[in-house]
Parts: C-alpha cells; sequence; structure tokens
C-alpha cells in the first residue's frame, strides 16, 4: 500500500507540498513501479521496450524502412520548422556530444568525446571538451574546436543573417575557444549554465555553421558532411523517402543495417501498410496494434468456409484469401510498447472569462479525476497507469516527484466550495438516480417514438439510431457530425467544418440535416440535469422555428411542395421541444431522466408521445454515475466553459479523454460546450492564439527541464504593440516566482540544488492550475519480429548503429 492509500499519508504529503512551494525541501525518488506478464504479446515497460539483443547476435547487412509523419521540413536542427524527423535524421548522421538515457538522464558519448567536464567554476564557469581522436567528417577532415566556434557563432543570436529558431545557452557563452590542441575546446560562460549537456548536439561541420547561406539554406535540404554511423544519400521530397546508408569513414562500432530508407507514411495509412508487409518499423494507433495482436491469435473456427459462403460465386473466397494474406503479413510484427516522454495535459485558458480567476482554474483542476482517465488511456495497454505528478519531469527521472498535492487531490466537495468563494453558486443540489449507473440505458421516455413524423433513417454509424454521445442521429439539431459534440466553426456559425454536415436547404430525408440543424456548438456536461436539458430543447426548438420560417419562406404557399411539408415537420418539433422544456421547467418531468423518479415512472403509454424526444440521454463510460447536478449560475448565467478538441482520426483517443472530464466537470455543475475543429487549424488558430477556455494537449519530456520547460510556462509579458507575447505557455497563466525559479535552475551548477528548484517551480506551477498533467502518453511502434534494438525508445537516444536484423 503507498501513501496515496494512506489518509493520514496523504495529509502529511500535503504539508511537505506546502513547505516546498515556501522553502524548496527536495523529495526522495519514489520507485517506479512496471507491469506485465511474461505471456503477453510485448512486454511493458515504462521506460522502454526495443527488443534488446547483443550485436554479435545480428545479420551485417539489410535494409530497414521505417516510417516517419512527413518529409521533414529542414535538415538543419536550430530552424523553426525542424521536426521530429529532423531529429532522427540528425541522430543519426551527425554529432551528438551527450545522448540521453532511458531515464531521461544526459550521458557523455564516447563516440565523440574522450572527457567534458566543468573544469572551473569561479570567477567563471569553464567547460573544457576533449575530443575523442577518431573522430572526422565525412569528407575526412577532422572534429575540432573550430567547428565549436562555428556553432557558437551562428547560434549565440548576435548575428542576425543567422535565421535561429534557437539559442538556449548558446546566447550565455562569453567564449570558445581551442585548449591545448585542436582537438581541446574550452568554453567559458558569461552567466553559469548548468544545462551545458545540451550544447553542440547536434554539431554541424564549420562549413554549415560559418556561412549563413548554408546555415538559411544549404542544410535545408542537404547534409553534403556528416559524422555519424550513417551518411544522408539521398532525400526525394516527390517520393516521400529520406534514404541513409552506412557510414564507410565512421570510426566506431559500425553500423549492422546497410540502409535505412525513411518513408513518409500518415498514421491512417500504417495499418494497411503493415498487412502489406511494406514497412518495418512505424509508430502506430492503438487499433493498428489490436490488428497485429489478433493476427498473431488463433483464426476462428470455420473462419474461411464463412468467408466463402458470402456473396457471389467466388467472392468469398477470395476475401478470405485476402484476409489469410494480411494475417500471415502482420504475424510478422510485433507491438512495441512503453510510456513516451510526452505528456497529456488539460489546458485551462487564464487570459479571460471565468478561468482568469484562479479560484475557478482549482475548482476546476480539483473535479478532474486524473487516476480514471489515466485508467482509460493506459489500463488496455499494460501500461503503468499512475496519473503523471509534475510538469518538468517524467515517471522514472531523476529528481521526479508528484507535486499535484500542491494543488488538492480530487474532491468534488471542494471544488464545489471554490466555485462558490468565487461567486458561482448553484441553484438546486445534487440527486442522483438510484441504482442508475454508467451504462444504463436512459428510460424509453426520451426515446423519439417515431410518432413525430420523423420519417428520417437511421444513420447512426453502429446502426442503433444514436451516435457517440448518445444523441438521436438526424433528431439532434446540431447533430451533423459524427458524434454530435459541435463540429461546427464557432467563428462562422452555420458554416459546417468540410468532412462534417449536410448542405443547407436540403430535406434531412436525403441524409442532411436541416439549415437550422448548423449550431456552432453542441453542450454537454450534466448529463441529465434538468436545467441543461431544458436549455437544450429550447435551443433545439430555437433551431427548428428558424429551419420552418426559412421552409415556409421557400413553399411560397405551395402547400403542396416538400418545402412545406418541411415546414410543417419543423414547426412540429419545435413546438413539441418548447413543450418539453417547459415540462421540465415546471417540475413536471416525473420519471425523466434527473426527476428524482425511478426509470420508467411517468413513461408515456404504448402509442403515446412525449415531448422530451428531440434529446435523448446515452450511455457514460463504464464506471461513471450518472449525477444530476444543477448549473453553477452567477448573475443568473451558468458558468459555462469552451471545450475545444480535434476532430481528426487520429483524435479519437483524446476525444474520449475530454468527454470523461465534461462528465466530471458536469458533477459539480460546470457545463461544457464541446467545440470540434479540424487538426489542421487546431494548434495554430485555436491553442496557439488563445481561442478555447479547455483544451487538450501534450508537451515533450526532457532531460534539461530548466532551459526547455521555462517557456512553456514563462509569465505572459506585455508586447510594446499592446499585445501579449507569451512564448509557448499557451494557457497564459503565470508568475514572477516560476520565472525566478527557472533562471536560478538554469544558473545552477550543483545538481542537487538545482534539482530542488526545479521542483519548487513545479509545485507553484501546480498552485497555479493553468495546466493539469494527467498521463503519459503511450508510445506504440510495430516492427518485424525479427528486428532488433528498435521500437518504443521512450526517453533513449536510439543508438542507430545496433539496429539490426537477428541472425
Amino acid at each position: 500500500m503507498t501513501d496515496h492509500d494512506i489518509p493520514s499519508a496523504r495529509a502529511a504529503r500535503r504539508r511537505r507540498i506546502a513547505a516546498l512551494v515556501a522553502a524548496g525541501v527536495l523529495l526522495p525518488l519514489p520507485a517506479l513501479a512496471g507491469c506485465g506478464t511474461d505471456d503477453q504479446e510485448t512486454s511493458a515497460s515504462a521506460s522502454q521496450d526495443i527488443a534488446p539483443a547483443p550485436r554479435d547476435e545480428l545479420k551485417d547487412g539489410g535494409t530497414v524502412r521505417w516510417a516517419i509523419d512527413a518529409m521533414p521540413g529542414t535538415l538543419n536542427a536550430f530552424q523553426a520548422d525542424a521536426d521530429a524527423t529532423t531529429t532522427r535524421i540528425t541522430g543519426a548522421v551527425l554529432p551528438s556530444m551527450f545522448t540521453v538515457d532511458a531515464n531521461g538522464a544526459p550521458q557523455r558519448n564516447a563516440d565523440y568525446l574522450d572527457a567534458a567536464d566543468v573544469s572551473a567554476r569561479d570567477p567563471k564557469q569553464v567547460v573544457t571538451y576533449k575530443i575523442n581522436p577518431k573522430a572526422r567528417w565525412s569528407n575526412g577532415t577532422a572534429i575540432t574546436a573550430a567547428d565549436f566556434v562555428a556553432q557558437w557563432t551562428a547560434l549565440r543570436g548576435k548575428d542576425n543573417a543567422f535565421w535561429t529558431a534557437r539559442n538556449a545557452g548558446y546566447d550565455r557563452i562569453g567564449k570558445v575557444e581551442q585548449g591545448a590542441n585542436s582537438r581541446e575546446v574550452k568554453v567559458t560562460f558569461a552567466r553559469p549554465y548548468a544545462d551545458w549537456r545540451s550544447l553542440f548536439t547536434p554539431l554541424y561541420p564549420r562549413s554549415v555553421m560559418g556561412n549563413a547561406n548554408a546555415f538559411n539554406d544549404g542544410a535545408r535540404e542537404k547534409l553534403q558532411v556528416g559524422a555519424g554511423p550513417f551518411r544522408l544519400q539521398e532525400r526525394d521530397a516527390e517520393a516521400g523517402r529520406v534514404v541513409l546508408v552506412r557510414n564507410p569513414a565512421w570510426w566506431g562500432e559500425p553500423a549492422k543495417l546497410s540502409k535505412i530508407v525513411l518513408e513518409s507514411l500518415p498514421g491512417d495509412k500504417r495499418a494497411a501498410a503493415l498487412a502489406a508487409g511494406s514497412i518495418d518499423v512505424a509508430a502506430v494507433d492503438q487499433v493498428a496494434a489490436k490488428r497485429v495482436a489478433s493476427a498473431r491469435g488463433p483464426a476462428a473456427p470455420g473462419a474461411s468456409r464463412k468467408a466463402g459462403n458470402a456473396g457471389p460465386q467466388g467472392a468469398g473466397e477470395r476475401a478470405a484469401g485476402r484476409a489469410a494474406a494480411e494475417g500471415s503479413a502482420l504475424r510478422g510484427y510485433t507491438v512495441h510498447k512503453a510510456l513516451e516522454p510526452a505528456y497529456t495535459q488539460l489546458a485551462l485558458n487564464g487570459s479571460s472569462g471565468p478561468l482568469a480567476d484562479d479560484r475557478v482554474r482549482r475548482a476546476v483542476a480539483r473535479a478532474i479525476d486524473r487516476q480514471a482517465l489515466a485508467d482509460t488511456v493506459l489500463k488496455p495497454l499494460d501500461l503503468p497507469s499512475e496519473p503523471l505528478g509534475s510538469h518538468l519531469l517524467m515517471a522514472g527521472q531523476q529528481g521526479y516527484q508528484d507535486h499535484s498535492d500542491a494543488l488538492g487531490d480530487q474532491d468534488t466537495e471542494a471544488a464545489q466550495e471554490l466555485l462558490a468563494d468565487a461567486g458561482w453558486k448553484r441553484e438546486g443540489g445534487d440527486r442522483q438516480q438510484a441504482g442508475e449507473k454508467a451504462g444504463a440505458q436512459a428510460p424509453d421516455a426520451w426515446r423519439d417514438s417515431g410518432d413525430y413524423g420523423d420519417e428520417d433513417g437511421d444513420t447512426s454509424p453502429d446502426g442503433d439510431g444514436r451516435d457517440d454521445y448518445g444523441y438521436e442521429d438526424d433528431r439532434w439539431p446540431g447533430g451533423s457530425d459524427d458524434q454530435g459534440d459541435g463540429a461546427y466553426d464557432g467563428r462562422n456559425p452555420g458554416r459546417p467544418i468540410p468532412g462534417h454536415g449536410g448542405a443547407p436547404g436540403r430535406s434531412d430525408r436525403e441524409g442532411a440535416r436541416p439549415a437550422a440543424a448548423e449550431a456552432p456548438l453542441s453542450f454537454t456536461g450534466a448529463v441529465g440535469s434538468e436545467v441543461q436539458q431544458a436549455a437544450l430543447l429550447r435551443q433545439s426548438a430555437g433551431f427548428y422555428k428558424d429551419a420552418a420560417a426559412r421552409e415556409k419562406k421557400a413553399a411560397d404557399g405551395d402547400k403542396e411542395s416538400s418545402a412545406y411539408a418541411r415546414y410543417k415537420r419543423y414547426k412540429k418539433r419545435a413546438a413539441r421541444a418548447l413543450s418539453a422544456a417547459e415540462v421540465i421547467e415546471t417540475g413536471q418531468a416525473h420519471g425523466l431522466p434527473g426527476s428524482g423518479g425511478h426509470p420508467g415512472a411517468g413513461r408515456p403509454a404504448a402509442g403515446r408521445t412525449h415531448g422530451a424526444s428531440a434529446f435523448r440521454v446515452g450511455r457514460l463510460p463504464a464506471g461513471d454515475k450518472v449525477v444530476r447536478t444543477a448549473l453553477v449560475r452567477k448573475n443568473g448565467k451558468p458558468l459555462t466553459l469552451r471545450f475545444v478538441l480535434p476532430d481528426g482520426a487520429a483524435s479519437e483517443q483524446l476525444r474520449t479523454v475530454g468527454r470523461r472530464i465534461a462528465a466530471m466537470l458536469a458533477k459539480i455543475g460546470v457545463q461544457t460546450s464541446v467545440q470540434r475543429v479540424s487538426d489542421a487549424s487546431y494548434f495554430q488558430d485555436h491553442i496557439a492564439s488563445g481561442d478555447y477556455d479547455l483544451a487538450l494537449y501534450s508537451w515533450p519530456g526532457t532531460a534539461y527541464p530548466a532551459t526547455d520547460a521555462r517557456p512553456i510556462y514563462a509569465k505572459p509579458q506585455p508586447a510594446p504593440d499592446g499585445s501579449l507575447t507569451v512564448e509557448q505557455n499557451y494557457t497564459r497563466v503565470g508568475s514572477d516566482r516560476i520565472d525566478q525559479l527557472f533562471d536560478q535552475a538554469a544558473s545552477e551548477l550543483d545538481e542537487d540544488s538545482a534539482r530542488t528548484l526545479v521542483e519548487q517551480a513545479d509545485a507553484r506551477i501546480w498552485a497555479a492550475a493553468g495546466s493539469i498533467p494527467l498521463y503519459q502518453r503511450p508510445e506504440l511502434v510495430a516492427t518485424k519480429k525479427s528486428l532488433a534494438n528498435v521500437g518504443a525508445f521512450g526517453f533513449a537516444t536510439p543508438r542507430f548503429q545496433d539496429i539490426g536484423y537477428k541472425k
């Protein structure tokens, strides 16, 4: 049993966290437990899963086809459009002075450095590098101090001719010079820098760093000279392919593979590529991972026979043949899984509106059951599902400590008290319908009996007449997307986001919604709440009323036209939705969800209809109770937060987490309006611009939190033009003290003291409640079973020379 399970220990831990905020006590490092069994398909390591094997057990030669998200925007890692593929390529072909191990700690790379130490602290910090005498560029020239000097000169931020995206650390250096010989480099800092190990990785040759044109343009698409186990042979933008080949000038342990081909392959096409056997390594989603796992299981008895009996003669046999071929290909893969060094957070935009009040932010945060969300994502993968307790360090890193108690545990009552203190109070109390739990179907009184003239067909994907939120497909105004959760552009109501919804004016009989259904948002929250149901029904009534007016105008007095028929139908729906809202508001809705009556009480007799049919409650995730909570209000206005989520197929898991968060907020009376936007616009148009109240997105972990995390949590500063400079702090929540702690940590050369300052900063970030870490993301990588030393690397820098095929 851990201290999380003991109330007295939890109270003591809160006191320790409070002391940390005030005084900066460094807490002990907890153990990180993994999980999994020997008979599972793959191991479930928390840190990495790469099928390790000694080099002497691997073949010499072979090609690996490795899926990448897209062609690299540039091969210069210090430019703004550098991406993950840039990092992968430079890691294989350029020098790295320090690499990162599986626990997120930097380690000297002996292939390039014989030594690297702080050789002086007073009066200035001096770091002395001793370059491996064997290290040389692929053109035969030695790697020397001149390459270090050129890189510092380009990245220090003094010469605007070099279009650099980052100069953190380089701007603290006073000078770089040759030491006792050309293989010794002395770096003298003008200001102390704790994260000096992050510098000169990757290291580019002075032919690139010594010339602004070569830096800005020459290194974008070509790397003429490298110094790694591989070298860049080809970058084919049209084919979406980058080819790396074994570097004959490499002085270290030779690469086992002769070639690595990086192929641009979107995530939604990777499952098919695996089934075709056309890719060897690919990061995949849970759906593709399950396909691999299923293929490795025994085939269902009679599957081929059943397939052979289906359809025209021969079609079944062909389908069975394709399935067998696909299964055979997928059985050649395994899925490696680990906790990715990145975390998903709930972001609360504190720049304006209710969330500008820190009491409201803390109330929202304390309503969230982070453990339940971590379980939702990680437990099905047999990965450790402990919620992440730090913004700055990942679980397992040295110094990691859970500081969430600086904010407080999940506590519905405490959250409600915080809201009340901020002026947001409930009208009525909590009511939970006896015996009703998650997964229980809503009473039949809330189903559409079809007596309203709704002749629309069931277009729900699963054929049950409901979308994934439980709304009646084709009967819920605004539900033209596949989940009824607001796939409309709130900046331009009435304009559906591409790919979601029918054309205005078309009959819903034709599979599209009426124009009035194009609501910009869909509300979720207090599921079953009388107040919210009434509001939704009145909203529905307004949509149908507007649609009726347009159809009546289009009919132009022709009572036999289809437009006039739609006018009558919409008018009837508007009246009944309004009537249902009035029934709820006047307390007559006994037996309806949230009325306090038992399921089915007050249900209309067979053949009769009920005005509430425009809305119905579906199922909540298993384990959630249906709690009827009145909305909190201030000056008569309900507390509604706009929850912006991406709408792409790859973001389904994120939306699942969002739905659970909405249900949790409902329990404290907070209403959420979910707005789904296109993946392409999600980050730039909404997160970065601050166009949201709540959002879910991820940040990567780092071995250098004092440097890399500072811009994420820096206090926004007013710019001369009146705008706000937020750096990467898209929640707009920060403080001067947090900034000071980061600055002190970056300058503290004593590692224990620096770690203490980072811990203090993290506790204060928790207390500010702008960002709520939920869980580390899962990393799933499918590889050919015959490959070793590749897979879910976690924090670790890949050793490309050790990747190969087993003998």
